[in-house]
Protein backbone atom coordinates (compact mmCIF):
# COMPACT_ATOMS: atom_id res chain seq x y z
CA UNK A 1 0.00 0.00 0.00
CA UNK A 2 1.24 3.05 -0.85
CA UNK A 3 -0.30 6.70 0.14
CA UNK A 4 -0.01 9.61 -2.27
CA UNK A 5 1.90 12.79 -1.63
CA UNK A 6 -1.38 14.64 -1.28
CA UNK A 7 -2.48 12.64 1.54
CA UNK A 8 1.53 12.23 2.77
CA UNK A 9 1.55 16.18 2.42
CA UNK A 10 -2.01 16.84 4.25
CA UNK A 11 -0.56 15.25 7.43
CA UNK A 12 2.49 17.31 7.75
CA UNK A 13 0.36 20.27 6.98
CA UNK A 14 -1.75 19.29 10.00
CA UNK A 15 1.24 18.35 12.08
CA UNK A 16 2.59 21.71 11.20
CA UNK A 17 -0.37 23.62 12.15
CA UNK A 18 -0.87 21.44 15.27
CA UNK A 19 2.49 22.98 17.12
CA UNK A 20 1.29 26.72 16.08
CA UNK A 21 -2.74 26.61 16.69
CA UNK A 22 -2.62 30.29 17.58
CA UNK A 23 -1.52 32.16 14.15
CA UNK A 24 -2.42 31.55 10.74
CA UNK A 25 0.65 29.82 8.55
CA UNK A 26 1.34 30.40 5.44
CA UNK A 27 2.38 28.05 3.08
CA UNK A 28 5.05 29.28 1.81
CA UNK A 29 6.50 28.95 5.39
CA UNK A 30 5.22 25.56 5.48
CA UNK A 31 7.08 24.85 2.53
CA UNK A 32 10.22 25.67 3.38
CA UNK A 33 10.08 23.73 6.62
CA UNK A 34 9.87 20.66 5.26
CA UNK A 35 11.18 21.35 1.65
CA UNK A 36 8.33 20.35 -0.58
CA UNK A 37 6.35 22.21 -3.73
CA UNK A 38 4.58 25.60 -2.60
CA UNK A 39 2.68 24.98 -5.42
CA UNK A 40 1.53 21.57 -4.07
CA UNK A 41 1.06 22.20 -0.56
CA UNK A 42 -1.95 25.32 -1.84
CA UNK A 43 -3.75 22.21 -3.43
CA UNK A 44 -3.32 20.55 -0.51
CA UNK A 45 -4.17 23.58 1.96
CA UNK A 46 -7.14 23.52 -0.50
CA UNK A 47 -8.18 20.01 0.17
CA UNK A 48 -8.12 20.11 3.78
CA UNK A 49 -10.32 23.63 4.26
CA UNK A 50 -12.93 22.42 1.61
CA UNK A 51 -12.83 19.66 3.90
CA UNK A 52 -13.36 21.33 6.64
CA UNK A 53 -10.06 21.00 8.44
CA UNK A 54 -8.66 24.30 8.09
CA UNK A 55 -9.53 28.04 8.40
CA UNK A 56 -8.09 29.78 5.24
CA UNK A 57 -7.13 33.17 5.45
CA UNK A 58 -6.67 35.31 2.49
CA UNK A 59 -3.91 37.91 1.44
CA UNK A 60 -0.36 39.05 3.16
CA UNK A 61 -0.24 38.23 6.47
CA UNK A 62 -3.08 35.66 5.40
CA UNK A 63 -2.28 31.23 5.48
CA UNK A 64 -4.16 28.29 7.72
CA UNK A 65 -4.60 27.06 10.71
CA UNK A 66 -7.05 24.37 12.49
CA UNK A 67 -10.61 24.68 12.30
CA UNK A 68 -10.98 21.82 14.95
CA UNK A 69 -8.99 20.84 18.01
CA UNK A 70 -6.73 18.37 17.24
CA UNK A 71 -7.93 15.84 19.24
CA UNK A 72 -11.14 16.03 17.27
CA UNK A 73 -9.15 15.24 13.92
CA UNK A 74 -8.89 11.62 12.92
CA UNK A 75 -6.13 10.50 10.94
CA UNK A 76 -8.54 8.31 9.07
CA UNK A 77 -10.84 10.88 8.30
CA UNK A 78 -7.94 12.73 6.65
CA UNK A 79 -6.55 10.09 4.57
CA UNK A 80 -10.08 9.36 3.17
CA UNK A 81 -10.45 13.17 2.11
CA UNK A 82 -6.45 13.53 1.16
CA UNK A 83 -7.36 9.60 -1.28
CA UNK A 84 -10.72 9.82 -2.52
CA UNK A 85 -11.83 6.73 -4.55
CA UNK A 86 -9.15 4.83 -2.50
CA UNK A 87 -8.74 1.24 -4.16
CA UNK A 88 -6.17 -1.28 -3.83
CA UNK A 89 -6.92 -3.02 -6.72
CA UNK A 90 -8.98 -2.13 -10.18
CA UNK A 91 -11.89 -4.57 -8.86
CA UNK A 92 -12.56 -1.98 -6.09
CA UNK A 93 -14.65 -0.15 -8.95
CA UNK A 94 -16.92 -2.16 -10.40
CA UNK A 95 -18.48 0.03 -12.45
CA UNK A 96 -14.40 0.04 -14.19
CA UNK A 97 -13.55 -3.13 -13.74
CA UNK A 98 -12.45 -5.04 -16.37
CA UNK A 99 -10.67 -8.05 -14.50
CA UNK A 100 -12.44 -11.30 -16.31
CA UNK A 101 -12.34 -13.23 -12.68
CA UNK A 102 -14.40 -10.74 -10.50
CA UNK A 103 -17.21 -12.47 -10.24
CA UNK A 104 -15.33 -16.27 -8.46
CA UNK A 105 -12.13 -14.24 -6.53
CA UNK A 106 -11.95 -14.03 -3.51
CA UNK A 107 -9.11 -11.14 -3.02
CA UNK A 108 -11.34 -8.13 -3.51
CA UNK A 109 -13.08 -9.31 0.02
CA UNK A 110 -10.08 -10.52 1.44
CA UNK A 111 -8.38 -6.93 0.79
CA UNK A 112 -11.23 -5.19 1.48
CA UNK A 113 -11.12 -6.19 4.95
CA UNK A 114 -7.19 -5.35 4.81
CA UNK A 115 -8.34 -1.95 3.83
CA UNK A 116 -10.82 -1.58 6.86
CA UNK A 117 -7.79 -3.01 9.35
CA UNK A 118 -5.96 -0.02 7.72
CA UNK A 119 -8.68 2.74 8.74
CA UNK A 120 -9.68 1.18 11.78
CA UNK A 121 -6.21 1.75 13.13
CA UNK A 122 -5.77 5.40 11.63
CA UNK A 123 -9.11 6.39 13.17
CA UNK A 124 -7.55 5.35 16.24
CA UNK A 125 -5.53 8.10 16.67
CA UNK A 126 -6.00 11.80 16.60
CA UNK A 127 -3.42 14.46 15.41
CA UNK A 128 -3.47 15.39 19.17
CA UNK A 129 -1.81 11.90 19.45
CA UNK A 130 1.09 12.40 17.34
CA UNK A 131 1.43 16.65 18.62
CA UNK A 132 4.18 18.40 20.80
CA UNK A 133 6.93 16.02 19.70
CA UNK A 134 9.40 18.05 20.99
CA UNK A 135 12.02 15.95 18.52
CA UNK A 136 9.81 17.62 15.32
CA UNK A 137 9.38 21.23 16.59
CA UNK A 138 13.03 21.57 17.31
CA UNK A 139 13.79 19.76 13.38
CA UNK A 140 11.62 21.87 11.71
CA UNK A 141 12.46 24.66 13.99
CA UNK A 142 8.55 25.76 14.47
CA UNK A 143 7.45 28.21 15.34
CA UNK A 144 10.48 30.87 14.22
CA UNK A 145 8.56 31.53 10.67
CA UNK A 146 11.85 31.90 8.21
CA UNK A 147 12.96 35.19 7.20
Amino acid sequence: MHLTLHADYSLRVLLYLVENPDRFVSTAEISRAYGISRHHLVRVVHTLHTNGFLQVSEGRSGGAKLLRKASEVRLGDVIRKAEPGFRMVECFDLETNTCPIVARCRLRKVLGEALDSFFAVLDGYTLADLARSKPLVELLQIGHPAR
